[in-house]
């Protein structure tokens, strides 16, 4: 899904941003950089693509290669890393959680299928894969498509996927105020598969558990993988 800055809510963005920071987990930036504006940012990246794609010895006269370092600079800032800017966290309605007096069975929600579409930090590839995310409601209920859009929204930088998976757990703790959020992401690495080894059959399975999920024996939470693992 692209960007909608109509569904961002920056207050919340810095807050989850310096909760991350405080559990260790927030992606390593420099502040010097994210603060700047992306006006600034599109053209000394157009500069080093330049620059980069001259080194490799590529003809940049050449009518299908001259808008190339401009193309790459507008997809870094836009498209790909846009989840660097704490501004454009999105905005997390929710509603009072009614039904919590009479929760006895430990019902969660659960959203499946939701696509993680990011960029390996070590090689900067593609990681592109489904996570499945779920949590036991206690004074609120979120609504649904934001589960896609915190996936989203964490996936948007340069990542590792153990990492991905901790912020996406945390994120949603702290937005719902409870601990009890499992997720389960399940991706190929294109550093995987397209150098090194290149292995390209094998994925890559990350789990992050918090609250009621965490305990090993569990039966919500052998639940929980029993559906994350279906289809």
């Amino acid at each position: 899904m692209a960007l909608n800055k109509d569904k961002t809510d920056s207050v919340l963005g810095w807050e989850v941003h310096d909760h991350l920071r405080s559990l260790g987990i927030e992606t390593p930036m420099n502040s010097n950089v994210t603060d700047m504006m992306d006006k600034q940012k599109l053209s000394l990246l157009e500069d080093h693509f330049e620059k980069i794609m001259e080194l490799l010895g590529l003809d940049l006269m050449n009518d299908s290669m001259s808008e190339s370092p401009r193309r790459l600079a507008k997809m870094y800032v836009n498209e790909l890393f846009w989840g660097m800017d704490h501004h454009n966290f999105p905005k997390c309605t929710s509603i009072k959680n009614t039904l919590q007096s009479i929760n006895t069975n430990q019902s969660f929600v659960l959203e499946k299928g939701i696509t993680v579409n990011s960029v390996c930090e070590h090689h900067f590839v593609p990681i592109y894969g489904k996570a499945c995310v779920a949590y036991l409601p206690a004074a609120k209920m979120l609504g649904l498509s934001k589960l896609n859009r915190i996936v989203e929204y964490f996936s948007r930088r340069p990542q590792v996927q153990e990492r991905l998976t901790e912020q996406i757990r945390a994120a949603i703790s702290y937005v719902t105020e409870t601990a009890d959020v499992a997720v389960f992401i399940d991706s190929e690495h294109f550093c995987v598969k397209s150098r090194g080894i290149q292995d390209t059959n094998s994925s890559t399975v990350t789990l992050s558990v918090g609250g009621v999920f965490a305990g090993e024996k569990s039966d919500i939470r052998r639940e929980f993988l029993n559906l994350a693992r279906m289809g």
